[in-house]
């Protein structure tokens, strides 16, 4: 399971992955596991499954690591892959997204349309629905408790 959330990763961000580093970074994430008397795993409190607990973990330690490579430029980047890889993301993203929008009532719905997908800020938001301001936050909270129940 690691080592497919090592691939994935890197595979998102446009990074190859030779063996040894791969090796690396699932060895990265054995030790964030067992560091502190494995006090990661002593955290678990099973509001998941444990291997949906531990590849967050994993892939967590992984795209922390890989970005200080990139940042460091001890990796290459290949950019028509990574173009690629967000395209395909940001299409199954939207595609869930406006599956749990069917959920929420209209004014929701829209908000987090125009916060989300659109930018737009709160100010602007307010401006064109007429909720004030300071509405706009809350409205947006309550939204995603419904989404994430949604989902």
């Amino acid at each position: 399971m690691v080592i497919h959330v090592a691939n994935h990763t890197a595979q998102s961000r446009g990074i190859k992955l030779d063996e040894s580093l791969r090796d690396d970074l699932v060895s990265e994430v054995f030790l964030v596991l067992i560091a502190n008397d494995r006090g990661v795993l002593r955290r678990f409190r099973r509001n998941s499954s444990l291997a949906t607990y531990l590849t967050v973990i994993a892939r967590r330690v992984i795209a922390r690591r890989l970005s200080a490579l990139v940042d460091n430029q001890q990796v290459d980047i290949d950019e028509s892959k990574l173009q690629a890889a967000e395209s395909a993301t940001r299409i199954e993203n939207r595609e869930e997204v406006e599956r749990l929008m069917e959920r929420l009532d209209p004014q929701e719905s829209n908000v987090v349309r125009m916060y989300h997908l659109e930018g737009k800020t709160y100010h602007e938001i307010s401006q064109v629905t007429g909720v004030s301001e300071n509405s706009i936050g809350p409205l947006l909270s309550r939204a995603r408790q419904k989404m994430r129940e949604g989902a």
